[in-house]
């Protein structure tokens, strides 16, 4: 248990749920919710979405940091 886990766990929670919803089938099945603990996985899309070059520039940093410094 580690921040730099963490970080690692949400960035490719975010960039795995913006894939989800551009899959018409797993858009409805899994982004379907906008609330509870399915809608978790509906606003990581939206801001893997709308944020999508700042999520982009941190999964390179991140990628950076876990193979060469880490």
């Amino acid at each position: 248990y580690s921040l730099d886990g963490i970080l690692v766990f949400g960035l490719l929670l975010v960039c795995t749920c913006a894939y989800f919803r551009k899959v018409p089938r797993l858009k409805a099945w899994l982004l379907s919710e906008k609330r509870g603990v399915w809608g978790v996985f509906y606003k990581a899309a939206v801001i893997g979405t709308r944020l999508h070059a700042a999520v982009a520039i941190s999964c390179i940093i991140m990628a950076f940091y876990v193979m060469f410094i880490k």
